[in-house]
C-alpha cells in the first residue's frame, strides 16, 4: 500500500515541462513509425503501376503474333520481336505462349506454371508475383479462346527496375522524415524550454525573497495561464500579512498585559522584604498571592485562546455529544461559587435530549468562560441562566440579570483584552474571544443581545450542524 501512495505522489510530483513534452511527443513518436511503414508499402507498391503498363502492352503484342487455323494455333515471332522481348538492359525478361493441350509454342519452357484459383478471364490481362530461376519475378499473363480451349500468354520480368524505383522513392521521402522529425523534437524542447522561461525567473523571484516579504507578486511578465494561481498565491500571502499583524498585535497586547501584573508583584515583592512588622508582611503577601492568581488567570486565558485558535484552524473530526449533559456537568462546578457571590444560578434544558458534533474540552471551557463573565458582571442577588434550546436550530443562551453591554460596545467585547470600563469588574478582557473562536471552531455563531426585559445580557450561541435530537 505504501509503495502505490509513494507511485502516486511521485506522479503527481512531475515536473509541468516533462509532462507537456510527453503529451507533444507522444502523437509524434506513434504516427512517425506508422508513417514509415505506410511510405515503405507505397514506395514499394508505387512501381507496379507504369512497368505493368509495359508488360500488358508486350503480352498484347505477343497475343497478336496468334494465329488460328481449323482450331490449331501456330505462333510466328519475327526475329525483331524476339530480340525486342529480351532487350530489356536492366531486367531479364520471361515470356511463354502455352497451348490449351499445354504444348509449348514459343518462348521460355521452364516458366512456372498458373497457379490454381487464380482469375481467368479471357481477353483480360491480369498480374501476379512468382519466382523463376529463384529470382522474384512480377507476370503478366492473359487467356484466349482457341477451340474448345484457352491459350495461354505470360510475360514476366525480374524486380530490379520497380526496386530501384521504390529505393529512390525511399531516399526522397523517408529519409528526410529521418531528418525532419528528430529536427522538430529539438525545436519543440526548444520551443518549451523557453516558454518555461517566465515560470523560472518566477521561481528565482520568490526564492530570493525574504521570509517577512508577505506584498503581492507583480504580474507584469507572468504568462495569463499563470495569472490565476498567482492571483490565489497574492490572496494567500494576503491573508498570511492580516494574521501575522494580528498575531503581532496579540503578542504586543499580552506582553503589555503581563507587564503590568509582573510589576505589580515586584514592587509588592520589594515592600514585603522592607516590612519589620509581622502584620504587614502578612498584608503585603496576601496582595502577592492575588496578583500571582490574577497572573495566572491571564496566563490560562491566553493559552485557552491560543487553544481555540489552533481548533479553528486544525480539521479534527469533532464527535457527537449531549449538549444539556454537557452543560449539567460544567454548572456543577460553578454552583458554589454563585452562592458565595449570592447570585442564583440555574439552568433550563430542552425538552429533548440535543445532541451535536463537537470537542466536549473546548465547549465546557467556552461554556466555563460564559458563566464566569456572567457571575462577574453581576450583582448580589442577581440571577445567572444557562438555557439549551432545540429548535429551530440547537441554540446554547447565557442570561444574566447583570449591568449589561451597550450597543456600540457589544461587538467590540468580543475583541481580545477589551473590556468595559466603568464596571469595576476585574478580568482579562480575553474571556468573549476564546468564547467566539471556540463558536467558530464548531461552526456556530455568537451574538450579544440586551436582556428582556432589562437590565442584563443575553448571550446566544447558535449551532449550525446538529446532528440529530432524541
Amino acid at each position: 500500500m505504501t509503495g502505490v501512495v509513494t507511485s502516486l505522489q511521485a506522479r503527481a510530483a512531475r515536473s509541468v515541462f516533462r509532462q507537456i513534452l510527453e503529451w507533444m511527443l507522444a502523437p509524434l513518436v506513434i504516427v512517425w513509425p506508422i508513417s514509415l511503414a505506410v511510405t515503405y508499402l507505397t514506395a514499394n507498391s508505387l512501381p507496379n503501376a507504369p512497368y505493368d503498363r509495359e508488360l500488358h502492352d508486350t503480352v498484347v503484342a505477343l497475343a497478336q503474333q496468334v494465329k488460328v487455323t481449323e482450331g490449331q494455333a501456330q505462333v510466328d515471332l519475327p526475329p525483331v520481336l524476339n530480340e525486342f522481348l529480351r532487350s530489356d538492359g536492366v531486367d531479364d525478361v520471361y515470356f511463354q505462349i502455352r497451348a490449351p493441350d499445354g504444348r509449348i509454342l514459343a518462348g521460355d519452357v521452364d516458366f512456372p506454371a498458373l497457379p490454381a484459383g487464380i482469375d481467368r478471364a479471357p481477353g483480360v490481362t491480369y498480374y501476379l508475383d512468382s519466382k523463376i530461376r529463384g529470382q522474384e519475378i512480377r507476370v503478366a499473363y492473359r487467356l484466349l479462346i482457341v477451340g474448345r480451349g484457352f491459350l495461354t500468354i505470360q510475360v514476366a520480368e525480374t524486380r530490379r527496375k520497380r526496386e530501384h524505383m521504390a529505393h529512390a522513392f525511399i531516399r526522397g521521402v523517408i529519409l528526410p522524415q529521418v531528418v525532419l522529425v528528430p529536427l522538430s523534437l529539438l525545436l519543440v524542447w526548444l520551443g518549451l524550454h523557453y516558454a518555461m522561461a517566465p515560470l523560472k525567473r518566477l521561481q528565482k523571484k520568490i526564492q530570493a525573497r525574504s521570509p517577512n516579504d508577505l506584498s503581492p507578486i507583480a504580474e507584469g511578465e507572468i504568462p495569463i495561464e499563470v495569472r490565476p494561481l498567482i492571483h490565489a498565491f497574492n490572496a494567500l500571502l494576503g491573508k498570511l500579512q492580516q494574521n501575522l499583524e494580528a498575531q503581532n498585535r496579540f503578542i504586543a497586547d499580552a506582553a503589555h498585559q503581563m507587564r503590568t501584573p509582573i510589576a505589580g508583584l515586584k514592587t509588592q515583592t520589594q515592600l514585603a522584604l522592607r516590612e519589620t512588622d509581622p502584620q504587614q508582611v502578612h498584608h503585603t503577601l496576601r496582595q502577592i498571592q492575588l496578583s500571582v492568581e490574577r497572573t495566572a488567570h491571564l496566563i490560562n486565558q491566553l493559552l485557552s485562546m491560543a487553544r481555540a485558535d489552533a481548533s479553528q484552524r486544525s480539521n479534527q473530526p469533532l464527535l457527537t455529544l449531549d449538549l444539556c449533559a454537557l452543560c449539567r456537568k460544567v454548572l456543577s462546578e460553578w454552583f458554589s461559587r454563585s452562592r458565595e457571590m449570592q447570585i442564583e444560578l440555574g439552568f433550563e434544558p430542552a425538552a429533548l435530549s440535543v445532541f451535536i458534533s463537537g470537542d466536549a474540552l473546548h465547549l465546557a471551557e467556552m461554556l466555563n468562560n460564559l458563566i464566569d463573565n456572567a457571575l462577574r458582571y453581576t450583582p448580589r442577588g442577581g440571577s445567572v441562566t444557562v438555557r439549551v434550546r432545540e429548535l429551530p436550530q440547537v441554540t446554547l443562551e447565557i442570561e444574566d440579570t447583570g449591568i449589561g453591554v451597550m450597543e456600540g460596545e457589544r461587538e467590540l467585547v468580543f475583541e481580545p483584552f477589551y473590556r468595559v470600563l466603568g464596571t469595576g469588574a476585574e478580568g482579562t478582557g480575553l474571556g468573549l474571544a476564546i468564547v467566539r473562536g471556540i463558536a467558530r471552531s464548531h461552526r456556530a455563531e455568537v451574538s450579544l443581545q440586551p436582556r428582556i426585559p432589562p437590565p442584563g445580557t443575553l448571550v446566544r450561541i447558535v449551532f449550525a450542524d446538529s446532528n440529530w435530537k432524541g
